[in-house]
């Protein structure tokens, strides 16, 4: 659980972090449940999802409970914790509303994309961050950026494997995301980098079934004019940002969160 993980490396292991790593679980596994309903996804890390085991109805309305739960249990932390955490989660639900509009159209630009990202996935890791240093005592500007950086970064990476990964390794079918209508950073660099006809192309082949023809297209030409390995830069910058924000600290565990995400194959 990464949010957790981020939480307890900077504020330590005590009653009151416990407590906020599981407000921040259930605000997160809540946003799960409703996000799978808005994508009509079936399939959760390679199992059924809740809404395809019990319907959307039922998914929607434990999503609900979870928040409430979370809700609660967040008035008994300092109001200062608490607004952080209520701001991100307002925040979250507005990036996914702004996913869900971006995926009506194709997308080529990349602040939207990344601005959508932040509100969607970095806001709640960067206000565990924030949070977590308030609760040790340490500079939360400092560790707000750590969390803002690792959050963009770690979607980032995820639409990369989105790609590059197979279905048994995914969980769920390769080259999803571009299915589904939402046209990721690697694709937006691919759009830039494809001559006019290539883009006329990839438009074609956004939100829709692809056949294996299609598939191998798309591959070679994210070999071919280098757009993977672009995001894979930024995801490292990002990375190398987060690091670099929270220097004087010396914490080789939060470091090597970022290594272990950032340093490995593609």
């Amino acid at each position: 659980k990464l949010r957790s993980k981020l939480l307890l490396k900077i504020a330590g292991e005590s009653e009151i972090s416990l407590k906020l790593c599981a407000i921040i679980e259930l605000i997160h596994l809540a946003s799960l449940l409703h996000d799978d309903v808005i994508d009509e996804a079936n399939i959760r890390r390679g199992k059924p999802s809740i809404n395809a085991l019990f319907g959307s109805k039922n998914s929607v309305m434990l999503g609900d409970i979870l928040y409430s739960k979370a809700y609660f249990e967040l008035t008994k932390f300092d109001p200062s914790i608490a607004a952080i955490i209520s701001d991100a989660v307002s925040k979250l639900s507005i990036g996914e509303m702004m996913d869900v509009k971006m995926a009506e159209n194709f997308n080529e630009n990349e602040q939207e994309y990344l601005k959508m990202i932040y509100y969607k996935t970095a806001v709640l890791i960067e206000a565990t961050a924030i949070c977590g240093a308030k609760l040790a005592g340490k500079d939360s500007e400092k560790f707000g950026i750590y969390g803002k950086n690792l959050g963009l970064a770690f979607q980032i990476v995820d639409d990369i494997l989105d790609i590059t990964q197979d279905e048994k390794t995914l969980g769920k079918p390769a080259l999803n995301d571009f299915v589904e209508g939402k046209t990721t950073l690697p694709y937006i660099y691919l759009y830039k980098s494809l001559d006019k006809a290539g883009k006329t192309k990839l438009r074609a082949l956004w939100a829709k079934k692809l056949n294996a023809g299609e598939i191998s297209w798309l591959k070679e030409e994210f070999i071919k004019t280098n757009s993977l390995q672009k995001a894979v830069n930024e995801a490292k910058r990002l990375g190398n940002e987060a690091i670099e924000s929270i220097k004087e600290y010396k914490n080789a565990e939060l470091e090597g969160i970022i290594k272990s995400m950032i340093d490995r194959e593609f």
